[in-house]
């Protein structure tokens, strides 16, 4: 029979784990809520915590709070080191909210609570276990036939746990904690970087940020101008069908377009195209257009071409638009240009459809849109793609941390 040890283990730990039921070291309590009519339960000061309040993985604050009335009439109070673990809600589908209290808090009925036996375990091994087995609690999430998840009480009770001794679990609680809390702080980090983007992206394109030539003086206006009269429209293929498709030529495929601003060319799909066949191929510098989507905010999403390619197609499902002059609308420029929330609240009253909607390229056409001149495209081109590098870097190492969490924690639990 094989010993319940883990692969990986602290210096001066021996001998096998403890197995367990999880419900047999732990006791659980549901949450709930006041009337929120009723005024006199609420903008008390204790926090109350439901699912948009469960970020990262410490719990001792909310937006909103009940006053002791309102805990009577229809809450919980957690008590400092319980735990809290969302139990229902659509976050379920993708991941396993679960902290520990550092403060007392009133919490849903989405939430329960879960109170450790200290005898058998600590409250933060528990909660480095639950970080542990998230891809087993994800197999467990049901639908609840309105769009939510949810974890069945009862199964989560009868999991298997492994315990080593109360030492033991406190250094590898230490460890898998300040992993999680490395990735939460690169993740916020990552969300302050697209926020300041979309911010600066907001005022330039408005006009309130402008840029000042190599000399320091001030740049022209901006002129308005229709697409019509900067570029033209194409379709993507056409006349194939399934069997054409898996081998031959490169073609841009529909999500590399809706994904990115800028073609990621490791993505291209293939397809057979014969000799002097009639197709539109696309060029550096064109720009790609979603032609349809299931909602008005997400028709027409943009991305562009920024490298040379010999011979590319694009998919059925979009259209290409090429400018007349790459001077007059520079590549690296018409990136941002496209996905700027100017342009997009101009696209989005074009779509037309109730069950899906799409988007006319004669309509577009009509779209006007401020250029400025070439070289202070390029200036914001420069300082916006300077952001999105620094965007990516952290998503690098987002994923690294994960990728050395995951292994990490394969092999520090049983």
């Amino acid at each position: 029979m094989e010993k319940l040890v883990p692969r990986l283990r602290f210096p001066g730990f021996e001998g096998e784990w403890d197995l367990k039921k999880l419900g047999d070291i732990t006791t659980w309590a549901s949450g709930g809520t006041p009337p929120k009519d009723e005024s006199q339960y609420w903008n008390g000061n204790i926090p109350w915590i439901s699912a948009s309040t469960m970020r990262g993985l410490e719990y001792s604050n909310s937006h909103l709070k009940l006053s002791e009335a309102g805990v009577k009439k229809g809450s919980k109070i957690a008590k400092v080191d319980s735990l809290l673990l969302l139990v229902r809600g659509s976050m379920l589908f993708n991941k396993i909210p679960i902290g520990i209290v550092t403060k007392d808090v009133a919490f849903n009925q989405d939430v329960k609570s879960i109170v450790v036996d200290i005898e058998s375990a600590t409250s933060k091994y528990i909660l480095s276990w639950f970080i542990a087995n998230e891809p087993l609690l994800l197999e467990m999430v049901t639908g609840t036939g309105i769009g939510a998840g949810k974890l069945d009480l009862t199964e989560l009770k009868n999991l298997n746990i492994l315990l080593p001794s109360i030492d033991e679990q406190t250094k590898i609680s230490l460890l898998i904690t300040s992993v999680e809390n490395r990735l939460e702080s690169l993740k916020q980090k990552k969300t302050l970087l697209e926020k300041y983007k979309k911010g600066m992206m907001q005022q330039i394109f408005s006009q309130e940020v402008r840029f000042k030539d190599d000399d320091g003086g001030d740049f022209g206006e901006w002129e308005n101008l229709a697409l019509s009269e900067i570029g033209f429209t194409y379709g993507g293929l056409s006349g194939k069908s399934g069997e054409d498709f898996g081998e031959g030529k490169p073609y841009i495929q529909y999500k590399q377009i809706f994904d990115d601003s800028k073609i990621d060319s490791r993505r291209f799909g293939y397809v057979a195209i014969k000799e002097n066949e009639n197709q539109n191929s696309v060029r550096y510098g064109d720009t790609f257009f979603t032609t349809s989507s299931e909602t008005a905010n997400e028709v027409a999403y943009s991305s562009v071409l920024l490298e040379n390619v010999d011979e590319l197609y694009l998919n059925s499902f979009c259209f290409g638009f090429r400018p007349n002059s790459l001077e007059q609308l520079r590549p690296e420029f018409a990136q941002f240009l496209f996905r700027s929330k100017s342009f997009r609240d101009e696209v989005i009253k074009l779509a037309q459809g109730s069950t899906r909607y799409n988007i006319s390229k004669v309509q577009l056409l009509k779209t006007i849109v401020a250029l400025p001149t070439a070289k202070e495209q390029t200036k914001i081109a420069n300082f916006l793609s300077a952001i999105d590098d620094k965007i990516a870097l952290v998503g690098k190492e987002i994923a690294g941390v994960e990728m050395w969490k995951k292994g990490l924690l394969g092999e520090m639990f049983v």
